[in-house]
């Protein structure tokens, strides 16, 4: 099988959030698994995208097969990926995979249809893996398509323009519990975008306090000046919580920040008084279990997402005008893909014409011979034409089948019929022959 785009991973869509917590991979994280991944059997190029709602691997795939097998084998030993959940996983292929990765940095694919922070972070994760060099030529220009769709989107249609978002669910779930937000405590643990708006859609409610707690006190005051509250050093947490009516929670930590032992405890000295938690995080922050605790109401991404599915709306018409853009783009590049590919076996097929005049050529004209040099001139030159007509013809019908399979039929027909060497696979195959050969040598000493 021929070099292709293949993208693996889980989202909102096919995982629960529990499953997505173990395989979200961190900012710091990825650089090191970036680097394994680069130089496992079948993986060209790789980047790894991994948010609240998604982890994807895109790959660039000399061998898909053996790709997808040393990525099963990495989630295996390095997330305990189990085979019975694999199912939760979607692997796609070749305009399928392009389509994929044209939606999701569109926003087509997000729990917000249309949301643009998506398109910040398929470029945050290209960033990274250009950074260790495990992207090239392949999956840049697949890219710079999807992020060159993505702004002709939002900058053509009212696509973005959307009401709906996970900090104003969040909010609305709050004010279930209370009726109203008038003159609530905020407490905002942790510090960024989707926190902070949060936090500014409680304030606007009415709010009446906001106290910052970052790790990092300069973030903290930035934070705090812009919600118009103030800060708090981390090791009053505590007291914080036992004082706030709302909890927005997001610190990013890699462990959750409160237990259930804990929540219990600050449950008893409030006496009970009802506590709001949002926790906004990946991973999670607090406990699941501590909605089991009386006194405590939390709302965790997943009751979250389950409340903007129960009260979507009908997705905007212009939807359907960025489905249709996306489509056409797809198709595109996949074609020119395919012509790309008939590009090895041409000049093969040119070189194998011009070694058969040759060698005919020098039999007519010792047979024949001699002529002058205008003559030989007129021979070549004739010789020349013919290869030229008869090698454009046959890699015009190369590059105009529709389908990949009937490309690869043609190819094979082609190959047999003027004994052509194996097709190259361009970059790719180069990279793919030298990796074997560095294990070979790692092998052999």
């Amino acid at each position: 099988m021929e070099a292709t785009l293949l993208v693996i991973g889980l989202s909102y869509r096919t995982a629960p959030l529990a499953m997505r917590e173990r395989f979200w991979i961190g900012e710091n994280r990825r650089y090191e698994v970036l680097r394994q991944l680069k130089s496992a059997e079948g993986i060209e190029e790789v980047v790894v995208l991994s948010t609240c709602c998604r982890t994807e691997f895109l790959i660039w795939a000399s061998e898909p097969t053996l790709a997808a097998n040393s990525l099963l084998q990495f989630l295996a030993s390095q997330h305990g990926l189990k085979l019975s959940e694999w199912q939760h996983f979607y692997r796609l292929l070749d305009e399928a995979a392009l389509t994929h990765v044209l939606r999701v940095s569109s926003g087509l694919d997000s729990l917000v249809v249309g949301e643009t922070e998506i398109a910040a972070q398929v470029e945050a994760a290209w960033e990274q893996a250009r950074a260790i060099g495990a992207v090239g030529p392949f999956l840049k220009g697949v890219l710079e398509k999807a992020l060159s769709i993505s702004k002709k989107i939002h900058s053509d249609t009212p696509l973005g323009a959307e009401t709906a978002s996970v900090p104003a669910a969040a909010v609305q779930l709050a004010r279930q519990v209370f009726g109203s937000l008038e003159g609530r405590k905020v407490l905002l643990l942790g510090t960024g975008k989707i926190s902070e708006l949060s936090a500014r859609h409680i304030k606007e409610q009415g709010a009446a306090t906001v106290v910052v707690i970052d790790q990092s006190p300069a973030r903290a005051k930035e934070a705090a000046a812009g919600l118009g509250g103030t800060i708090a050093p981390l090791t009053d947490w505590w007291k914080c919580m036992l004082q706030a009516d709302i909890v927005v929670s997001a610190t990013g930590c890699p462990h959750v920040v409160l237990t259930q032992l804990e929540a219990e405890r600050i449950a008893e000295e409030r006496n009970r008084v009802a506590l709001v938690i949002l926790d906004l995080a990946m991973p999670r922050d607090v406990d699941p279990e501590v909605r089991r605790v009386d006194g405590i109401v939390l709302f965790d991404r997943e009751a979250i997402e389950h409340a903007m599915k129960e009260n979507a709306v009908e997705p905007p018409a212009a939807v359907d005008d960025a489905e249709k853009l996306v489509k056409a783009e797809a198709q595109g590049l996949s074609h020119r893909w395919k012509a790309e590919s008939a590009v090895p076996t041409g000049v093969a097929l040119r070189h194998r014409l011009e070694e058969i005049c040759r060698l005919e050529l020098e039999t007519f004209i010792r047979e024949r011979g001699p002529f002058t040099r205008e003559q030989n001139q007129a021979l070549h030159a004739i010789a020349a034409q013919v290869i030229q007509k008869i090698a454009n013809s046959l890699v015009h019908e190369l590059k105009e089948l529709p389908e990949k399979e009937e490309q690869e039929q043609m190819t094979a027909v082609l190959m047999r019929l003027f004994h052509l060497p194996a097709a190259n696979a361009g970059l790719a195959g180069i990279r793919a022959k030298r990796k074997r050969d560095e294990r070979g040598q790692i092998a052999v000493h």
